[in-house]
């Protein structure tokens, strides 16, 4: 199945819809966009279904993107969220809508990539940024493998140095790092000029 884009979501998308929690990590979410001006273009990668991700950023009043590989998911984020572009797209196929953003996101789905997706990942929303945009994503701080809960394919976090020698290199500052309630370990950095 290395033709599926969505990692398994796809097939997934009934039991991950009904399984997301719709408040972990939001609080952090909410701190991490206080961090940009109100009304801010932000990119969900990986946006799924909208919830909680794209959904609070909406109500904090940011215009979201969201770009997603599984259909089902992404017509449930569409029906959501009508007024938000949305693209059925593998992230790393993705020309982001050919624009820049003030902030991309990418909440659970990092890990979900190969290593070296990760790191064409990165580049491209580097690239996505405007200058001074801000880029978060999720993935455990310590390099290690395991079997994803839902799909049960394998998901790879390349660990802190790894992240920040990639971040460093597509020109992206790592600013801090933070846990949420569900022990998602976040990765905020910053695009300079």
């Amino acid at each position: 199945m290395n033709g599926d884009k969505s990692n398994g979501y796809q097939e997934a998308a009934d039991r991950f819809m009904s399984a997301r929690d719709d408040w972990i990590g939001v609080a952090t979410l909410r701190e991490w966009a206080r961090t940009l001006p109100h009304g801010s273009s932000i990119l969900d990668l990986g946006c799924g279904h909208g919830v909680p991700v794209s959904q609070t950023l909406i109500e904090e009043g940011f215009s979201v993107w969201g770009v997603d590989a599984s259909s089902t998911l992404l017509a449930a984020f569409r029906e959501r969220f009508p007024g938000s572009p949305a693209e059925c797209c593998g992230i790393e196929d993705s020309e982001f809508f050919r624009r820049t953003f003030d902030g991309v996101v990418a909440v659970g789905l990092m890990f979900l990539l190969p290593a070296d997706t990760q790191a064409v990942v990165i580049q491209k929303v580097a690239k996505a940024l405007r200058p001074g945009g801000k880029f978060l994503f999720t993935s455990p701080e310590q390099r290690v493998t395991w079997r994803d809960i839902l799909t049960r394919r394998e998901s790879i976090s390349l660990g802190r140095e790894r992240y920040q020698e990639i971040l460093n290199a597509a020109g992206l500052v790592l600013l801090g790092e933070g846990v949420d309630e569900g022990d998602n370990h976040y990765y905020f950095s910053e695009r300079h000029v």
